[in-house]
């Protein structure tokens, strides 16, 4: 097995309101990677550039939204990928925009929905992208976002 590189990312972008935490789901288009699937936002870390970068990078390439709180979830999206033979070791950041805010979809994605956790089940995500969601949901539920994932 090759040794572990960082080479992507995960970007869970959410917003809240009273009521509701909502997470963003965008349809991958047919002609892409992962064509047809709900996916949170991911990509490619370039050369020279930090994972919280790519992050960042990817969240406005992909929705054109700003965001009002982005930290670093303290998990990974691990998976072995068959294909490469490696194993998948992804940092997690989430971004919470805007209740007002809606994206603007880049040539990657056909649609999005914003969608509560009980509205998990009727998205056929990743086994590991669900529980990222999941541990996301609970720790602002919580009020348990630490301020040392909090990325300015």
């Amino acid at each position: 097995m090759k040794p572990n590189i960082l080479k992507v990312i995960d970007v869970y972008p959410y917003k809240r309101d009273e009521n509701a935490i909502k997470f963003l789901l965008c349809l991958r288009k047919m002609t892409k990677v992962y064509g047809g699937q709900w996916r949170m936002i991911g990509g490619k870390i370039k050369e020279n550039e930090l994972a919280w970068q790519a992050a960042l990078r990817e969240f406005d390439e992909e929705t054109q939204m700003r965001p009002n709180l982005f930290w670093c979830v303290p998990t990974l999206n691990t998976y072995f990928d068959f294909k490469r033979n490696e194993i998948m070791q992804i940092p997690a950041f989430a971004i919470e925009v805007d209740v007002k805010s809606e994206p603007i979809l880049n040539d990657e994605h056909s649609e999005y929905k914003w969608i509560e956790i009980d509205q998990l089940k009727s998205y056929p995500i990743w086994p590991e992208q669900e529980r990222i969601i999941k541990l996301i949901h609970q720790l602002i539920s919580r009020d348990q976002i630490v301020t040392d994932w909090l990325i300015e």
